[in-house]
C-alpha cells in the first residue's frame, strides 16, 4: 500500500531533505507547501494519508494547521517537526490532532513509515 504525504515547511532545503527521506522509506510525497494556507489547500487537493508539518510557519503555527486538518472529512495523520526542543504535553498534541513529534535533527533516525502507517483497527 502506498502512503501519500504532504510536506509542510517554510525552508525549501528542509522540504527537499524530508522528501528524500520519506521517498527512501517507501512513502510518496504528493505535495510540498511553504506555509499553512497552501498546506490546507494541498491536503484538500491531494487527500494524503499523512502530513509532515513544521511548527513554525510564516503565516500560522503548525498547531493551528493541525487543528484545522482534524476538521477535514478524512483527516490525515499529522507528524509535527521543529528545531524547537520545548515540547508540549502529549495531551496538547493529541488535542490538536497530532500523532507524533519528531525533532528535525532526528528525522533521519525516525521510523517514518511507522509514523504514517494507518492505525490498525
Amino acid at each position: 500500500m502506498c502512503i501519500n504525504i504532504v510536506v509542510v515547511d517554510d525552508d525549501p532545503g528542509f522540504r527537499r531533505v524530508a522528501t528524500m527521506l520519506l521517498t527512501a522509506r517507501g512513502l510518496r510525497v504528493v505535495a510540498e507547501s511553504p506555509d499553512g494556507a497552501s498546506a490546507l489547500a494541498a491536503v484538500r487537493a491531494h487527500r494524503p494519508d499523512g502530513v509532515l508539518l513544521d511548527l513554525h510557519l510564516p503565516d500560522v503555527d503548525g498547531l493551528s494547521v493541525a487543528r484545522q486538518l482534524t476538521r477535514e472529512e478524512r483527516p490525515p495523520r499529522v507528524v509535527l517537526t521543529s528545531t524547537d526542543k520545548s515540547l508540549w504535553s502529549r495531551q496538547e498534541l493529541r488535542g490538536a490532532g497530532i500523532e507524533s513529534f519528531v525533532p528535525k535533527d532526528r528525522l533521519v533516525d525516525a521510523d517514518l513509515r511507522g509514523l504514517f502507517a494507518p492505525a490498525a483497527h
